[in-house]
């Protein structure tokens, strides 16, 4: 995953990219002759930039739910958890004591290892572990009365959540854009600024100053879709918050 400074490098190489074949379009094709086709260039531009802004912002907007819903997803997961935290107060004194362990290693795992495991691309394993333990405890878990009956039921429903919430996070840090969707956002891009740098301007100043600033608004864009579409990874990504206060919760009880 590109850092912030690698993002900026892709940005700035981008608009120079663009300058560069802009200057080689006016030393072999000067913009005094391009301009008698700027009307056949202008529609084409017009076209073409209607698409591809279509395309962008459906992406960017896809991208950017996708990233809310992992967002939302992780606040879930935590709160399971406290949930489980909690009525383990239900059970025997001996399960209860266990379970709130359990909960609050899970909690220690999610902050210290496994949200670093993400953003360095590494599938985490250990809180599904805790997850096994919970569910043999409670397997093995005895009651005498309903009212631990009641307890166990409920945090039975939980950890299947907590287990659900976890493998959905799970298939979101694994999920991304196909390789033919950024196919498309690429050459779309390539092609609407070659679109841009052939429009025949009388004035070559602000001919290059629109064409970077398209190059800069696209190059901006795309490097925001590649990194909202890693939710885990990157400097813009889901935030441990949510296990962080659920610590607090469990060790203030």
């Amino acid at each position: 995953m590109l850092s912030t400074l690698d993002n900026l490098a892709v940005v700035a190489l981008s608009v120079a990219a663009s300058l560069f074949f802009m200057w080689i379009v006016n030393r072999f094709w000067p913009h005094d002759i391009r301009r008698a086709h700027n009307d056949l260039i202008g529609w084409q531009l017009s076209v073409l930039g209607t698409t591809y802004a279509v395309i962008v912002g459906f992406m960017l907007y896809t991208v950017w739910i996708d990233f809310g819903t992992a967002e939302l997803n992780a606040g879930q997961e935590a709160n399971a958890l406290v949930n489980v935290y909690r009525q383990a107060a239900g059970l025997p004194a001996s399960e209860e004591e266990q379970l709130r362990l359990l909960a609050r290693k899970y909690a220690d795992v999610v902050v210290n290892q496994e949200w670093d495991e993400m953003n360095r691309n590494i599938l985490p394993v250990a809180s599904d572990k805790i997850c096994n333990e919970m569910w043999r405890l409670l397997e093995q878990t005895p009651t005498s009365n309903p009212s631990e009956i009641g307890a166990k039921n409920h945090i039975l429903t939980e950890i299947s959540s907590l287990t659900g919430y976890r493998r959905t996070r799970l298939v979101q840090f694994a999920s991304r854009i196909p390789g033919v969707l950024w196919w498309v956002l690429l050459v779309g891009a390539v092609i609407t600024i070659a679109s841009t740098c052939m429009f025949g301007a009388a004035s070559r100043v602000l001919h290059a100053i629109q064409v970077s600033a398209l190059s800069l608004l696209l190059s901006l864009v795309l490097v925001a879709i590649a990194d909202i579409n890693r939710p885990f990874q990157g400097g813009v990504h889901v935030d441990d918050f949510a296990f962080r206060r659920a610590q607090i919760n469990m060790s203030d009880e």
